[in-house]
């Protein structure tokens, strides 16, 4: 989730973007939006993609890669 939470950040920082004016045009708590950028791995599905969706993109299922582990 830490990914999706740096490219977040990343991107409303490019839109010139406080956290604040974020949260109130993606329709989102600051809390959340604080949240997700920390990398909080609890957070909705739903409301990342809400928070994505600003950016065009979405979040979707897939496997993991289990080669990046250790066994």
């Amino acid at each position: 989730m830490s990914t999706i939470g740096e490219y977040v950040k990343r991107e409303r920082k490019r839109a010139g973007l406080t956290q604040e004016e974020f949260a109130l045009r993606a329709g989102l708590g600051l809390r959340f939006v604080r949240e997700l950028e920390q990398g909080k791995e609890t957070v909705r599905l739903d409301k990342v993609n809400q928070a994505l969706r600003m950016f065009g993109m979405e979040a979707v299922p897939g496997e993991i890669d289990r080669s990046n582990f250790d066994d």
